[in-house]
């Protein structure tokens, strides 16, 4: 998977429909407004933006400025460490992180609050994740476990989930992971 697809994937499900908005109102004077009322969501958003060439891996700057001008601090760190890890960095590849997390993702289920609080995370992410995800378990799960390791970065250990599955009486979990 694309690492630039991969961050426009995580910025775009960590977007309220307010937001989403917002950037659309920003976008005006860049794509036509039968375009726009066709965008249902960031992806669909930040594929126009592709194919007009105002944002490419190597170029964010415009990406920057609409996260700036919807006060989302939070997204515009993960696209500024984007841009200063190395393409093809050993953090990168899906033995360190995807693995656990695709074995955490299909084994948690309801548990992954408690999962998250164990891992330190802040009630108010974990609130807003399952208000933009309402009935949508699966994604809950998917977009918590995304957002640690964002929220962590270099920091986000396998070690740590593993003891944080622990800590949640999830050992069998625990004991997949470590397998």
């Amino acid at each position: 998977v694309s690492r630039f697809l991969s961050l426009l994937h995580s910025i775009s499900s960590g977007l309220s429909d307010t937001e989403l908005s917002s950037m659309k109102f920003l976008c005006r004077d860049k794509i036509s407004k039968r375009k726009l009322e066709a965008v249902q969501s960031g992806r669909d958003l930040f594929s126009i933006l592709i194919e007009q060439q105002k944002i490419a891996e190597d170029n964010l700057e415009f990406l920057r400025k609409l996260l700036q001008h919807i006060d989302r601090g939070d997204l515009l760190s993960q696209l500024v460490q984007f841009e200063e890890e190395e393409p093809y960095a050993p953090d990168d590849q899906p033995d360190g992180h995807e693995q656990p997390v695709a074995v955490i993702h299909d084994n948690v289920g309801r548990e992954w609050k408690r999962l998250m609080r164990e891992l330190g995370m802040p009630e108010v992410k974990l609130d807003r994740i399952e208000t933009d995800y309402r009935d949508k378990l699966s994604e809950q799960v998917f977009q918590a476990l995304r957002q640690w390791q964002s929220w962590k970065a270099k920091h986000a250990k396998v070690a740590d989930l593993i003891q944080a599955l622990r800590g949640c009486n999830l050992n069998l979990v625990a004991d997949k992971v470590e397998d």
